[in-house]
């Protein structure tokens, strides 16, 4: 596949450009925590990262997103600093949240992260609201809401949806369905086939869209049609990218539930390898090109880590800041 009018080439670069930056700080994070240097609680994303990558290369720095607990790919393609996001992950004063988010936590209004949660599911909602307050100022922001499929089945889901159709406010529902909502299949938990289908529920307002979350070109049109979609008032999008996680549940599940065969199958499709190709096919870079941008991604990682490695602890008088009191 190479690009076309439709997807041109220049969208193909920035996806591989955001799937390139993931994959280097979630790489160099799990080399981390594996010598010992932090010790969070971390939910990987890898193997989702072109949807991730894709939803990045739509969306203007403005844009809302709001994310959960294994939303480190959404963090970095919004375009969260990579020295912020180490810093926090060493719960450092110079983190994204000053040390007091750590890995589940990150928030950088800055670039349109407005919020990670560790609460299944209360992304959407809280997409909501954002999406609500754009729509009254018409400012022509979109709000995107990440959620994995397991959140899909809680009543935050169902409000949500329904009241973004009902105030056709410009909210894309993005559902990364990996196939597992913590260690259950997606058969095991949920009745409908898909989870866009549900969109039918919510009225013409609301519109459901089921892609190929790992195939670049199939995850940057439907989020561009949506967010399209949603700038022009015309409401709310459910986009459910099918993915798959090459980890367990958090950093060191052995994940003995997902079958090897299955995982195995998935590796082999090799995502990010094949939209490398493209990439070359495309003509759009050299492979001395796509070299010199890993270098430099890795550089830019290294650089964040002494950043944090420098930087203070915070101090006993942090507990007291940031909070809300009563006079």
């Amino acid at each position: 596949m190479t690009a076309s009018d439709s997807f041109p080439a220049s969208a193909l670069l920035d996806v591989y450009r955001n799937t390139l930056k993931i994959k280097t700080v979630d790489e160099g994070l799990r080399r981390l925590i594996m010598s010992g240097a932090i010790h969070p609680v971390f939910h990987p994303p890898t193997g989702q990262e072109i949807v991730a990558a894709s939803m990045g290369a739509v969306l203007e720095p403005s844009d809302y997103l709001c994310t959960i607990y294994r939303g480190l790919h959404d963090q970095v393609a919004k375009g969260m600093p990579m020295k912020l996001i180490v810093a926090e992950y060493f719960m450092k004063t110079t983190g994204a949240c000053k040390g007091k988010g750590g890995a589940m936590h990150l928030t950088h209004p800055a670039s349109g992260v407005m919020v990670t949660t560790g609460v299944v599911g209360s992304s959407m909602p809280i997409a909501n609201g954002l999406a609500w307050a754009s729509q009254i100022k018409g400012d022509g922001r979109v709000s995107v809401a990440c959620f994995g499929d397991g959140a899909s089945n809680i009543g935050a889901f169902h409000e949500s949806l329904n009241l973004a159709a009902v105030w056709k406010l410009p909210t894309i529902f993005l559902c990364q369905n990996n196939r597992y909502a913590e260690c259950t299949t997606y058969e095991d938990a949920t009745s409908s086939k898909t989870v866009a289908e549900r969109a039918a529920a919510y009225g013409p307002n609301m519109v459901g869209v089921t892609v190929d979350g790992n195939d670049a070109r199939e995850m940057w049109t439907a989020m561009r049609d949506a967010v399209a979609r949603a700038r022009a008032g015309d409401g709310p999008t459910l986009l459910e990218a099918n993915t798959f996680r090459f980890s367990g549940h958090y950093f060191g599940d052995q994940d003995p539930y997902i079958p090897k065969e299955e995982k195995e199958a998935e590796k082999a499709k090799d995502s990010i390898g094949r939209l490398r190709q493209q990439v070359l096919d495309s003509g759009v870079a050299t492979e001395a090109d796509l070299d010199a941008l890993k270098a430099q991604f890795e550089a830019e990682f290294e650089e964040a880590v002494e950043f944090a490695r420098a930087s203070p602890d915070p101090g006993l008088d942090e507990i007291y800041k940031d909070i809300y009191g009563a006079a």
